[in-house]
C-alpha cells in the first residue's frame, strides 16, 4: 500500500474550506480571521500534517537540504565530520543527505547527478581515490551550485576548502618514529592522486631528510582504495616483509591502513612494535584499546564538518557572487601509544 501524506485538499475537505483559505490560515495571512486561523491549526496538529517539502522548494526556488558525499560513512572520521556538518545545518534550519562513494568514481558521479537533480542548495565534498575527472564539479558549480570541498580537496578549483595540516601529521609521526630509534621507516598510502596522500608524503619525506635519511623507493607501497580493499593492505604489507632489507617501523596514512596494517602484522606473528614500529592516522577510539594500543595521528573531525557547513551557508546566504575563497587549516594531533615505541 502506497504511503500519501496529508495535504491541504484534506484539511479542507474536513473542514468545509477551500483549499486557498487553509493555505492563507497556514500561512498566518491577515486575510483569515483568528478563529478560522485556530481551525485550522488545531486540526492540522491533529492529523499530523506538515507541509510538502518539494512544493516548498519549487515555490521558494530552495531546498532547504544539503547534500554531502564521502567516500565511507562508517569511517569514523567522516562518521565525526558528518556529525558536525549536520549539527550546524539543523540548527540553521537545513536537512543533509548523506552518500558514499567507497572510492568510486562512477559511484560518485551518480551521487552528484542524483543530489543536483534533487535540488539540494548546496555540496560538502571530499572526493573519491578513484577521481581524476573534475569536470562535472567544475560545470556544476559555474552554474550557481555552492560547493565546498573538506579533507580530500580539489586544489584548482576555486571554492572553500577545509583540510587538516596533512604535512604536520605526518611529519610529526615520522620524527616520532625516528626519536623511538626506528630508522627503516615505510609509509603505506592510499591513492598517490589524493591531496591528502601527498601532502603527508612530503611531510614524511621532510622528517627523513632532516635527519639526513634517504628515501628508499621499495618502503613506498600505495592502497589505491585506502584499506577498503584489505587484500591490497596484505600485498603492500607482503612486500614490504618481503624486503632484503625490512623497514622496521610503518607509516599509515590513513584509518583502514593504519588497522589493516596491524591485522596482517599480528597475522603474519610479528611483534607490534618489538618487531616493526606502527602509527598512522585515525581517529577511532577503539585504537586505544587494541593490543597494543595504536599511535595515532587525529584529525579534528567534528571541527572541520562544522567549519565546512558554515562555509557553506556563508555562500548560500551571500546576496552577491563570492570571488573570495578561504581554505581552512586545521591541526592534528600526535598521539603516543605503544605501538611505535620501542621498548
Amino acid at each position: 500500500m502506497k504511503f500519501e501524506a496529508v495535504t491541504i485538499k484534506d484539511i479542507a475537505k474536513a473542514l468545509g474550506l477551500s483549499t486557498s483559505t487553509v493555505s492563507r490560515a497556514l500561512r498566518d495571512s491577515y486575510e483569515i480571521s483568528p478563529e478560522t486561523k485556530k481551525l485550522v491549526l488545531e486540526y492540522a496538529e491533529k492529523i499530523n500534517y506538515h507541509p510538502n517539502p518539494i512544493a516548498l522548494s519549487l515555490k521558494e526556488r530552495r531546498s532547504r537540504s544539503i547534500g554531502v558525499i564521502v567516500s565511507e560513512i562508517a569511517n569514523s572520521f567522516f562518521s565525526q565530520a558528518i556529525d558536525g556538518i549536520e549539527s550546524i545545518a539543523y540548527n540553521n534550519g537545513y536537512n543533509v543527505i548523506i552518500s558514499q562513494t567507497r572510492e568510486s568514481q562512477e559511484r560518485e558521479q551518480i551521487n552528484l547527478n542524483y543530489l543536483t537533480s534533487r535540488s539540494v542548495d548546496g555540496l560538502i565534498i571530499s572526493v573519491s581515490a578513484e577521481t581524476s575527472d573534475f569536470s562535472f564539479i567544475k560545470d556544476i558549480i559555474s552554474r550557481g551550485m555552492p560547493v565546498v570541498f573538506f579533507d580530500r580537496v580539489v586544489p584548482d578549483i576555486d571554492t572553500h576548502k577545509v583540510v587538516v595540516d596533512n604535512y604536520r601529521g605526518a611529519f610529526d609521526a615520522t620524527r616520532h618514529l625516528l626519536e623511538s630509534g626506528y630508522r627503516r621507516i615505510a609509509a603505506v598510502t592510499n591513492s598517490e592522486t589524493l591531496s591528502i596522500t601527498q601532502d603527508r608524503m612530503a611531510g614524511y619525506r621532510a622528517a627523513l631528510a632532516e635527519e639526513g635519511i634517504a628515501e628508499e623507493p621499495g618502503y613506498t607501497r600505495s592502497c589505491p582504495h585506502g584499506g577498503l580493499v584489505l587484500a591490497e593492505v596484505n600485498t603492500a604489507v607482503e612486500g614490504l616483509l618481503a624486503m632484503e632489507t625490512k623497514p622496521d617501523a610503518i607509516l599509515a596514512l590513513s584509518d583502514k591502513l593504519t588497522t589493516g596494517c596491524l591485522r596482517i602484522l599480528k597475522n603474519k606473528g610479528l611483534q607490534v612494535p618489538r618487531d616493526m614500529g606502527l602509527i598512522g592516522f585515525s581517529n577511532s577510539d577503539l585504537t586505544e584499546l587494541i593490543d597494543p594500543p595504536l599511535s595515532i595521528i587525529k584529525q579534528p573531525a567534528l571541527e572541520m564538518g562544522e567549519v565546512a557547513m558554515n562555509s557553506l551557508l556563508q555562500l548560500l546566504n551571500s546576496k552577491q557572487p563570492v570571488t573570495e575563497f578561504n581554505t581552512h587549516k586545521l591541526a592534528p594531533q600526535l598521539i603516543i601509544r605503544t605501538s611505535s615505541v620501542r621498548a
